[in-house]
């Protein structure tokens, strides 16, 4: 069974700054992505993703960023939220008498 380890957000950035402050040393980017992660105990893969959010982050890359990405979730919950609480409105419509738009 795998066992998640959370890193904490400064060991993130250090990781990242370690890779592209030591690249030039590496004869790939790749291998200074295996040689920082092999110290700081995580895997190449997971630092790679950590690097490739962090470019796309300060717009280096494109791509959405975090920010944006956790807006669009939080707007798509509230539209979910939004047609279920219309469709209950809706179901119980229907059980509520109808007033004449005349009045006697």
């Amino acid at each position: 069974m795998n066992k998640v380890v959370r890193y904490s957000p400064e060991i993130r950035e250090r990781a990242v700054r370690l890779v592209l402050a030591r690249e030039h040393e590496h004869s790939s980017r790749w291998s200074a992505i295996k040689s920082i992660a092999s110290k700081i105990g995580c895997t190449a893969e997971t630092l790679r993703s950590w690097i490739l959010k962090s470019e796309t982050d300060q717009g280096i890359r494109p791509s959405v960023s975090t920010d944006q990405a956790e807006r669009l979730r939080s707007l798509e919950r509230e539209i979910r939220e939004l047609r279920r609480s219309n469709e209950i409105l809706r179901k119980a419509a229907v059980f509520l008498p109808r007033r004449s738009s005349t009045a006697g």
